[in-house]
């Protein structure tokens, strides 16, 4: 009797023990524990020399609760074990998406750094001024990304998308180390600075327009600086980065992942942003002849150190994902090894005959002219308020934290008028803003004068307010660029055949990045050799883009219409 008892009380024990797993088994949402919670007492049950069959069994009303329960746990819907592993992405989908999402926040880290370097030399440059920007960006840039275009035709050609990738990000690093430690230290002998006063000196009143365009010669180092960084941007970032993206992503992916990256490259943007503040802040400190000469090593470093994250995350991805069938399929893999070529008479050629492409293309130019009308009339402030370069740039690291930590809020706001208002109203945003934005800073600076009582009794100056104004419009006008003109750019692709897909992401990148850019431009140009000067053209700046942003609703409109049809085709043929 009593090692019956022994045995009874080992056996209830074990038997308790059993039940409050399969509760737990139940709570977190394994709906077939209650089918497994007697299997492991059977061998134990043995060893005492008792039959399974003879072991007690729960109520009836007791085994239904639990079975209830599980049921409601294991449905799908609850337990938050299995929530969680169902938000998770697929170990073949992590293995890939996260070596992307962190090249994508490099290459943004050192992008933004380049962006606010480029303008602190040019702006602040002897005999320069933001004046400057719209001829650098139409004699300089545009040329520079047509030749590159070329260039990358006969690259692509010649090898593989690794080498092309590899040695193009390769060159990028070495002049932005070569320019910090080589060029600048040398610019006062390298610069014909002498040569260029002695003709602005001899200029007509006439003339005076061209003041500009010669201060691209007198700091031409300055020039060639500016227009690498804006090839790190439209190269590495669009042709590189992107390219590199789509043909390793499969649609389902880049729907869900693609704003993801988006919130990365703003965390990035923050980062360099404080990194930027915290080299001004030692450069008030420094001892040095030119303290801006050593902040500019310090910069250019990050630059390269990023860079050099970048290609070993390249080179991880071709070596453990790229061949990986899980992650990439081998057709897939198979076209990026495929060398292709379009020249720039292809390239227009087919952006006419495309009503697809077309809109997709005047998205593009329509931001890049409308951002840099209102960019160029906020920089001309800055400099005002900021002629030191030091402090102009401490200024922009500011800037681009701030943009950062908006555009992040805006990512989560973004995702929502995806869900529930669809790619057409995310398209609308981005002008939206730009208009409103763009009408409230255009306002302050016509209007300036009869504002003077309310601006002193906000105890600031009307410049220091048109400064803090425009940098809020440029804040806003590029974090809803981030959070959703980027991704409804790079979805717009999704629904397109592989030609398509390639022939029309480069007709974009090729024609209509640099018409957006000098587009503006050259509005600028005209207006400054109309009536004088920047702040004369103002309220003709104003209008023009008023009437940009106007072309760009209607595109966003007509791409939605195309958009929407080309997914339904698509889901049809699914």
């Amino acid at each position: 009797q009593g090692k019956g008892r022994l045995r009874a009380h080992a056996y209830d024990c074990t038997y308790m023990r059993v039940l409050r797993l399969t509760a737990a088994l139940c709570l977190a949402g394994h709906a077939h524990a209650l089918a497994l919670a007697r299997a492991p007492v059977a061998p134990l049950a043995a060893a005492y020399g008792m039959r399974p069959q003879a072991m007690p069994r729960l109520a009836p009303a007791r085994s239904a609760q639990l079975s209830m329960q599980a049921a409601a746990a294991g449905d799908g819907k609850g337990g938050p074990l299995a929530k969680l592993r169902a938000k998770l992405p697929p170990p073949a989908e992590l293995k890939k998406v996260t070596p992307l999402g962190a090249m994508f926040f490099f290459i943004l880290f050192a992008y933004t750094i380049l962006r606010d370097t480029k303008d602190v030399l040019v702006v602040t440059a002897p005999g320069s001024g933001a004046e400057i920007i719209p001829f650098l960006k139409t004699y300089v840039n545009l040329p520079g990304a047509i030749g590159f275009t070329v260039f990358y035709s006969w690259l692509s050609n010649k090898f593989s998308q690794q080498q092309v990738f590899t040695g193009l990000v390769s060159t990028f690093i070495a002049f932005f180390t070569l320019f910090a430690f080589v060029i600048y230290p040398n610019a006062a002998a390298l610069h014909p600075t002498a040569a260029v006063d002695g003709i602005v000196a001899a200029l007509p009143a006439a003339l005076a327009g061209l003041s500009a365009p010669l201060a691209i010669i007198r700091n031409w180092t300055y020039a060639v600086f500016y227009t690498m960084a804006e090839l790190w941007g439209s190269v590495v970032v669009s042709l590189l980065f992107w390219g590199f993206a789509n043909q390793v992503t499969k649609v389902e992916e880049a729907k869900r992942y693609y704003p993801l990256f988006g919130l990365g490259a703003n965390v990035a943007l923050i980062f360099s942003g404080l990194y930027v503040r915290f080299v001004s802040g030692l450069r008030r400190t420094s001892t040095a002849a030119d303290p801006w000469a050593g902040s500019l090593k310090l910069l250019m470093g990050g630059v390269s150190a990023a860079g050099l994250v970048v290609l070993a995350l390249f080179q991880y991805m071709q070596k453990k994902v790229m061949t990986d069938p899980e992650c990439v399929p081998p057709s897939a893999v198979k076209q990026s090894k495929t060398k292709t070529s379009m020249g720039i008479k292809e390239s227009a050629a087919y952006l006419a005959s495309s009503p697809y492409i077309r809109d997709l293309a005047t998205l593009v130019i329509c931001y890049g002219m409308s951002i840099n009308i209102v960019e160029v009339s906020w920089k001309a402030k800055l400099k005002a308020a900021f002629p030191n370069p030091n402090d102009y740039s401490e200024f922009m690291g500011a800037f681009s934290s701030c943009t950062g930590a908006v555009t992040l809020f805006m990512m989560l706001a973004g995702q929502r008028i995806f869900k529930n208002f669809g790619w057409g109203a995310a398209a609308l945003v981005t002008p939206t803003m730009l208009f409103i934005t763009g009408a409230i800073f255009f306002s302050l600076i016509l209007f300036g004068g009869s504002l003077s009582p309310l601006v002193a009794a906000l105890g600031t100056t009307p410049l220091m307010l048109a400064v803090v104004v425009g940098a809020a419009q440029n804040i806003l006008s590029k974090s809803s660029k981030y959070s959703l003109f980027d991704p409804c750019k790079e979805m717009a692709y999704i629904p397109l055949d592989a030609e398509a897909k390639t022939k029309g992401k480069a007709a974009v990148d090729v024609i209509g990045n640099p018409l957006g850019k000098s587009g503006g431009s050259l509005l600028q140009q005209a207006m400054i050799f109309s009536v004088g000067s920047l702040a004369a053209s103002t309220p003709y700046l104003a209008g023009c883009l008023f009437v940009i942003i106007a072309v760009w609703l209607r595109a966003a409109r007509s791409l939605n219409t195309q958009f929407t049809a080309a997914m339904a085709e698509e889901g049809a043929e699914a």
